[in-house]
């Protein structure tokens, strides 16, 4: 997925939809941006389908997902009858594997995640997925590729999982360095960047 400026996006959008802008660095970059802009003039206010497609982008960015693959998202959780569809679609996002993998700890970054999965450094159910999207179900157990373990990549795992705790809905065995999807992740109380709600609306059109 070809992203562009991250800090660029995330200003216009004004949400830290990546990781990169959830920094000091950024925060600093914002301030001096903002003091170098400020000309009294009022804000241009959005239309209802501006600010609707505002928050689509929102949650695209923030689960690094394109286009077409959002909207079939979207589709897929509106046609259910199992739930409704903002919590269908909050899960289909939180139970992609590249999300799942920055979730269990393994990757410090979403985008790091991603590289991960791709470059078929993780395992699901004992078998190799290099697929990004690919949904996890709950039950599924998520590993590290054996002749991965002893990699640069892994090298300072245990160590940054020391403070870390995975969502409930996760749980992670640090002696073996695997994880597993012990149910289905709740919209509920989540600390979204992003209005469900009016994404929902926005393909509702």
């Amino acid at each position: 997925m070809k992203i562009g400026p991250k800090y660029k996006i995330a200003r216009r959008l004004g949400a830290a939809v990546f990781d990169k802008t959830q920094t000091q660095k950024y925060d600093l970059a914002l301030q001096k941006k903002g003091q170098q802009r400020r000309t009294g003039r009022r804000p241009k206010q959005l239309s209802q389908y501006g600010v609707q497609l505002r928050e689509k982008q929102k949650a695209r960015y923030s689960y690094l997902v394109p286009e077409k693959q959002f909207a079939n998202y979207v589709k897929a959780a509106m046609s259910t009858n199992a739930g409704t569809p903002a919590d269908q679609l909050y899960q289909r996002l939180e139970m992609r594997l590249d999300n799942v993998a920055h979730r269990l700890g393994l990757a410090p970054t979403k985008t790091a995640a991603r590289q991960l999965v791709s470059h078929g450094h993780v395992h699901v159910n004992g078998r190799r997925n290099n697929i990004a999207s690919h949904g996890v179900s709950v039950g599924d157990v998520i590993s590290i590729r054996e002749q991965s373990k002893n990699t640069k990549l892994f090298d300072n795992l245990k160590e940054r999982l020391e403070n870390y705790n995975p969502p409930a809905w996760l749980s992670f065995d640090e002696n073996s360095l695997t994880g597993k999807v012990e149910g289905r992740p709740q919209l509920k109380g989540a600390d979204l960047l992003f209005d469900i709600q009016a994404i929902l609306e926005f393909y509702s059109r």
